[in-house]
């Protein structure tokens, strides 16, 4: 290596890569417990050791420019590396420990998070985790949750969201329910069939007629937002369900219904954690392994 060629110093760079996350010099002079001056004249001079102009002012915040957005990366391995070094300097590299919050739907909760969660609590014993079950997204910026697996991504700047598959959604039902319908060959013919829905709102219809369905409340006459009932009442023969088809598999009753017409719809599966993800080890650990694993299961 030549070590002439490093021409900046290691704490400008953690000035840097702070004031780029929080966003705003205060924020992360109070994150780094520094003076704002201070912070100030620490950016200032690693733009002159680098000769480049990495943030402008926008408003009260600080907004990375095209030079500051193409080293964040490197800044960030930078201070992956440094928390590294800090953890085995200090005998904590291994020890992992503490609370992490899941937010979870009720068919990821029930179908998806008892393997992975088994499987990271023998990785990682010294993580204690709880698992919220909601079809509601849990706000992780009032601390509802750690980690939260969402089918939309975050409209917070703030939130850090990455994309690990895609869940396929079918109507399924019972092969005895299935049998009593006529053949269908358009999508026109489905005026008749029973789906067992998630509330009297007009949202899954109009989504469903766009597509040139034709269906009324008279096709949704059960509903619940209880999936795990929907399924249930499913089974007793009661209507057909939306459900994905990654999990399907696990449910021997269920079969897909109209598989000739193709299937109903595609959703994003997300996971988003708060900005913390970068500075505790225990959330980057489950966040980094919820995304392997599910990610395996929606493959």
């Amino acid at each position: 290596m030549t070590w002439k060629s490093v021409i900046f110093d290691w704490n400008h760079i953690r000035a840097f890569l702070v004031t780029a996350e929080e966003g705003t010099l205060s924020a992360a002079a109070k994150a780094l417990g520094l003076t704002q001056p201070t912070l100030s004249r620490q950016v200032y001079a690693l733009e002159q050791e680098l000769k480049l102009t990495l943030f402008e002012r926008v408003g009260q915040r600080l907004v990375l420019t095209n030079s500051g957005l193409a080293l964040l990366a490197h800044a960030r391995k930078m201070g992956d590396a440094a928390l590294d070094f800090s953890l085995a300097a200090t005998g904590k590299a291994q020890q992992i420990e503490g609370t992490v919050v899941i937010s979870a739907s009720e068919l990821t909760a029930a179908y998806m998070l008892p393997p992975i969660v088994a499987k990271l609590r023998q990785t990682e014993p010294g993580i204690n985790i709880e698992v919220v079950v909601t079809n509601e997204p849990s706000d992780l910026k009032r601390r509802e949750a750690d980690i939260a697996i969402r089918n939309f991504h975050p409209k917070q700047n703030d939130l850090i969201a990455k994309k690990i598959g895609e869940e396929t959604i079918w109507l399924y039902g019972t092969q005895d329910y299935l049998a009593k319908q006529p053949a269908i060959t358009d999508l026109s013919q489905l005026d008749q069939i029973q789906i067992i829905g998630f509330d009297q709102s007009n949202a899954v219809t109009d989504i469903l007629n766009k597509q040139g369905w034709q269906l009324s409340k008279k096709n949704f006459a059960l509903t619940t937002s209880f999936q795990l009932l929907q399924l249930a009442l499913c089974k007793e023969g009661q209507g057909l369900i939306f459900f994905p088809q990654e999990i399907a598999h696990k449910e021997p009753l269920l079969v897909k219904a109209f598989s000739h017409m193709g299937p109903i719809m595609q959703l994003p599966v997300w996971l988003v954690c708060h900005q913390e993800l970068r500075t505790s080890l225990r959330i980057r650990r489950v966040f980094d392994f919820l995304a392997t694993e599910l990610s395996t299961q929606l493959s």
